[in-house]
């Protein structure tokens, strides 16, 4: 699948990989602005050492370049890490690559926070391009 349904609900993504390929798909040509920021307070992923659910955010900010994120396919692409196993600091590092691919934005900051689990929290930092150069 590459573009999303038009009505009704969301099929569950199949993988990273492929929820990338809808992220790209389902981007729009960008206005006239020049930063977006994007925060999804219900971000899932799995601890890829016990197993257990790590519970957080995800904010992205970028400067557009000739394309935009389409929000739902946001959704679509972050729900797919539901069920899969990794570091908060490898998401950032996928994430903000993923982003990368999808619509090449002049530059991009993605932050993941991980909730506090066993008394730490945790906070991942992605940078691509240089944010001097957007403003």
């Amino acid at each position: 699948m590459t573009k999303l349904p038009t009505t009704g609900p969301l099929p569950k993504p199949k993988s990273p990989d492929e929820a990338r390929e809808v992220l790209k798909a389902e981007a729009f040509p960008a206005p006239d602005a020049q930063r977006v920021a994007l925060t999804a307070t219900e971000f899932t992923s799995i601890c890829p050492r016990t197993g257990q659910p790590d519970f957080g955010s995800v904010e992205i900010e970028y400067a557009p370049g000739e394309r935009c994120l389409e929000s739902k396919a946001l959704k679509y692409y972050l729900w797919s890490f539901r069920d899969e196993g990794a570091f908060c600091e490898s998401l950032a590092a996928r994430i903000a690559d993923d982003v990368v691919y999808a619509i090449a934005p002049r530059a991009l900051r993605v932050r993941v926070h991980q909730n506090v689990r066993g008394g730490i929290a945790l906070l991942a930092e992605a940078v691509r391009g240089r944010w001097a150069e957007t403003d």
